[in-house]
């Protein structure tokens, strides 16, 4: 008999402390948090602008102490001495002993013009006496920013912890204890909400135990979340809080502020598993590390472009139970979006996995663990036309003689595609890549310049894709499309990159993408990196 767990944790309606300033950002103090949050909506979703999330690293040198400090953090066995300290960016050298290492930073979102220009900022709460959220430096995945279904409010996601803490982003979550994790801390992930009224409100919840929640969104008719993200850090067979915890999961917001949530169970919206396909089972819980997440005409859509297991492909979760017999189909006209989470067994979940009630969108790819679809953010400019966002396979590998990340520069599939739906299947038209400048390195004041020590490859990043995108249609039949790049360097974590944001225009019934070319609009700075984007729709 199957048995529906408790919805997870919900947000919060007590309103966090912010601060909204012209080009420049702070911390607020609870003084200054009456007169900032009755203007922070209003100030950060203006119509026709952009609000761009990135981070900033903050930890000091002395944060860690080669030969001394042991990780992963939490650690009682088989532990490592940390080879770097923690100056940026030779900190994330730690990866070649610690495969979970990262360090949390704040989180900020800029208001800014459609031609870049930043407007403000808004510092997300990191103290950790009240309400509050953060990052993980590295984690090039995280902080998708999405609008909600009714256009007026911003969500996203981040971890309840400290700033500068290391590998929270591999922790488990406090309810979901996977005891094969080599980290051994645990912190909830959250979704944050900046609301109508200028307040910011969190949801926590122990979904993604082991890794990482990417991207939520409101659904303001039936008061819910709707998440994307991925779980699990130890061994096979995962335990049943990591399995149901994982891919599309959703939450019920309520009133509570974070330290009075009773956070429960995980509660997932939607499950693939690749038998669908016919392919043989392979790790329950793994085929579904989505991460770019939308809805459009009631539909939730995720991607999933990377990891060991499954099909890099876009998802849509099916209610009606009629639109892919074979794991294959288009969305039921006129059908409703989720609003209860997948009933299961948690007897037989190990070896089962979740009931699926997901589909691949017919025309995209199907093959299994593919080398070359790696899709990340989605945005439909029409029923039929969909832009999507391909970071690149991530492979680093460099020719001194002509400066170049080679493999990076001669992707095919890397960068905006653009996919029309006919004759009952989607098709890609063509892809957008001039202007990125695959695999040609590019330099950052203050970064580090040659080579780093513990690869060998220059520390320059150079473009290799695009993750997260957003778009507006405009009245003349074109489309204004932008985007956060992905990076290839010869850093230990290329998520640590100074990336950049970027600007296409298209037209809608073009078949070709001739004479369409990326702008930069945005350079990350040292010590900088840029992850989400969200287009506030004009008046």
């Amino acid at each position: 008999m199957s048995s529906r767990l408790v919805v997870a944790a919900a947000a919060t309606g007590v309103a966090a402390s912010l601060v909204l300033i012209q080009g420049t950002h702070a911390t607020a103090t609870p003084a200054d948090h009456q007169s900032a949050s009755a203007n922070s909506a209003h100030g950060v979703l203006l119509p026709g602008h952009l609000v761009l999330s990135r981070t900033e690293y903050t930890a000091s040198t002395n944060a860690i102490t080669p030969g001394v400090t042991q990780l992963p953090a939490g650690c009682t066995t088989n532990c490592v001495a940390a080879v770097a300290d923690g100056g940026y960016p030779e900190v994330f050298n730690n990866e070649a002993v610690d495969p979970s290492f990262g360090i949390t930073s704040p989180i900020l979102l800029d208001t800014i013009t459609p031609s870049g220009h930043t407007m403000n900022t808004l510092t997300v709460p990191t103290d950790v006496n009240g309400d509050h959220l953060v990052t993980s430096f590295p984690s090039k995945s995280e902080l998708g920013l999405n609008l909600s279904t009714a256009g007026n409010a911003l969500t996203f996601m981040g971890y309840v912890a400290p700033v500068n803490a290391p590998d929270v982003s591999n922790s488990n979550t406090p309810g979901a204890i996977d005891p094969t994790n080599p980290v051994g801390t645990s912190d909830y992930r959250a979704v944050a909400e900046l609301k109508p009224d200028g307040t910011m409100s969190f949801t926590e919840t122990n979904a993604y135990s082991g890794n990482n929640g990417r991207a939520a969104i409101l659904d303001s008719a039936d008061n819910e979340f709707f998440m994307s993200g991925n779980a699990g850090n130890g061994g096979n067979p995962q335990p049943v809080g990591v399995i149901a915890g994982a891919g599309a999961q959703m939450a019920t917001p309520s009133t509570l502020a974070e330290s009075q949530q009773q956070v429960g169970a995980p509660t997932p919206a939607g499950a693939f598993n690749i038998t669908q396909l016919g392919d043989k089972a392979d790790k329950i819980g793994k085929d579904t590390n989505f991460r770019g997440l939308t809805i459009h005409d009631n539909v939730v859509y995720l991607t999933k472009g990377s990891g060991g297991n499954g099909v890099n492909t876009v998802y849509f979760i099916d209610t009606t139970g009629h639109a892919c017999p074979n794991g294959v189909g288009l969305p039921v006209p006129g059908a409703a979006l989720p609003t209860t989470p997948l009933s299961y067994n948690p007897a037989t979940l190990q070896k089962t996995g979740l009931p699926t009630n997901m589909c691949i969108l017919k025309g995209f790819p199907t093959t299994l663990k593919s080398t070359t679809s790696f899709p990340f953010g989605m945005w439909f400019a029409n029923a039929s036309t969909l832009y999507v966002a391909d970071e690149g396979d991530g492979t680093n590998t460099y020719d001194p003689a002509t400066n170049t990340y080679t493999y990076a520069a001669s992707q095919t599939g890397a960068g905006l595609q653009k996919w029309v739906l006919a004759n009952g299947s989607w098709t890609l038209a063509y892809t957008i890549q001039d202007g990125l400048d695959l695999g040609a390195p590019y330099s950052v004041a203050g970064y580090p310049t040659g080579d780093n020590a513990a690869t060998g490859l220059p520390w320059a990043p150079a473009t290799d894709g695009l993750r997260n995108i957003t778009g507006e249609v405009n009245p003349d039949g074109t489309v204004t499309i932008w985007g956060i790049t992905s990076t290839v360097s010869g850093a230990t974590d290329e998520g640590a990159d100074p990336n950049r944001l970027v600007r296409v225009d298209d037209t809608v019934a073009a078949t070709t993408a001739a004479g369409d070319s990326f702008k930069t609009l945005r350079a990350a700075q040292s010590g900088e990196a840029l992850r989400g984007i969200a287009y506030v729709p004009g008046d």
